[in-house]
């Protein structure tokens, strides 16, 4: 037994710790009793332990190591069977330790947690010894640690100096040349007020010529109006064929549209490569054809009416989701509290970022969805489904204002769909140039 081996009531069992159990011992301790801990039977444990008897002991260790420390202070019983496991598995370090001599090369550390445990003649020395060779290491550490630090300091200081003198000269040299520069611009600026002098006497003399020039105009604006009276009456004349002319051009270019119109359907006829990657139907359009009629078998207007859909058919949705780099904003409490208001928030969302990521890869479209975080009372620990954007809204800012932030991030012209039932964000979403769709119905697509 470790008493009669070199822990007994008359040695080292009556020493007393006067002092903390040093941190770096005490994890060796824990460790000791950890590797121990799982060579012994359930009813050979305290109470306190039996619950960790079956965790790994790197997992023993985290959890029970404060109730591991405390049970080997307070169980002699439990202390005695912890050393008896650790001399099976070092005979030579308690050997040495019950002869008083433990081995010089040893670690301090591992040192004094096995005579704390083993409890031999002089263990309270050698925990002692081993704290103050701890902290006494750590201050050298930190001795060091702090050196290292001054230098970074003063070579930051060194190049902030270095730094400084530089920038002084280039702000004197850039100085310098600003003062050139003004003086360049103020012996401009004398020049152009001359030019202006100059400029004020010639426009003198031109306003004296223009009154000249008025007086002589009047004379032949009364030579004019007899010959205007005259060109008017060949002004109808003129006017008749001019209208006569452009009726003739008219025709002629309508019929050049045609033309070039079947040779522009030739160029997309060879170009079939082009016209499969942009999806374009064949062009095929003949004078007869532009006449405004209906053929046997086609739809009139009314009766394409008649098919339109419903405004709140899902069919629109898979339409706009069909339109290229689509991107969808589903307001999530909105859709989930229209669709199972019933259902506790965690199972709401779950539930709808389920049927949205089978959505996304049904359609391949961008798909985002928003929550407000001012109902959360605590971070939210989910992983995004595959092909979803999942985003909660920051203190401070509701889901709405979230949602307005990401339509308005989008380039115009991106086919931009919201899903929500609120009537203000639809409002706020549509002036931004996106496409509200109400909740039921993106609620009817998922189903």
């Amino acid at each position: 037994m470790v008493e009669s081996a070199g822990g007994g009531p008359g040695d080292g069992a009556a020493e007393v710790l006067d002092r903390p159990l040093p941190d770096g011992v005490r994890r060796r301790v824990v460790q000791i009793v950890s590797d121990g801990f799982g060579g012994l039977t359930v009813g050979e444990l305290p109470a306190q332990l039996r619950q960790y008897a079956r965790f790994a002991p790197n997992r023993r260790a985290k959890f029970a190591g404060n109730a591991m420390a405390a049970a080997l202070e307070t169980d002699p019983l439990f202390r005695q069977r912890i050393g008896e496991k650790f001399r099976e598995t070092q005979p030579e370090l308690s050997g040495a330790l019950d002869s008083g001599s433990p081995p010089p090369a040893a670690d301090p550390l591992d040192v004094a947690a096995a005579a704390y445990v083993l409890r031999p003649t002089g263990w309270v020395k050698l925990v002692t010894a081993a704290g103050e060779e701890a902290q006494r290491a750590d201050a050298e550490r930190a001795d060091e640690e702090s050196r290292a630090e001054l230098e970074r300091l003063r070579e930051e200081l060194a190049h902030a100096r270095e730094h400084t003198r530089t920038e002084t000269e280039r702000l004197r040299t850039e100085l310098e040349s600003a003062k050139k520069e003004a003086e360049s611009l103020h012996r401009k600026l004398r020049a152009a007020l001359s030019d202006v002098k100059r400029g004020e006497a010639a426009l003198r003399k031109i306003q004296g010529e223009i009154e000249t020039v008025r007086a002589e105009g009047q004379t032949q604006v009364s030579a004019a109006e007899v010959e205007s009276r005259r060109l008017k009456g060949r002004l109808g004349e003129v006017e008749a064929a001019l209208e006569a002319t452009r009726r003739a051009a008219r025709e002629g270019r309508s019929v050049e549209d045609m033309r070039v119109r079947l040779l522009l359907d030739t160029v997309l006829d060879a170009a079939q490569g082009l016209r499969r990657e942009l999806a374009l139907p064949p062009v095929s359009v003949r004078p007869a054809e532009t006449v405004d009629a209906v053929e046997p078998g086609r739809m009139t207007p009314k009766d394409i009416a008649a098919r339109a859909l419903s405004e709140n058919d899902p069919a629109i949705l898979d339409q706009l989701l069909a339109l290229p780099q689509a991107h969808l904003v589903v307001d999530g409490y909105n859709v989930t509290k229209t669709g199972y208001p019933q259902m506790p928030l965690e199972k709401q969302r779950l539930r709808l970022l389920g049927q949205l990521s089978q959505l996304a890869a049904q359609t391949g479209a961008e798909v985002t969805c928003v929550f407000d975080g001012a109902e959360l009372a605590a971070p939210v620990l989910l992983a995004p489904p595959r092909g979803v954007r999942v985003l909660f809204s920051k203190p401070g800012v509701t889901a709405d204002e979230l949602i307005r932030q990401l339509v308005r991030a989008e380039p115009p012209g991106r086919p931009v769909i919201v899903a929500s039932t609120d009537r203000e964000v639809a409002d706020g979403v549509a002036k931004a140039g996106a496409r509200p769709v109400a909740s039921a119905m993106l609620l009817k697509r998922l189903s």
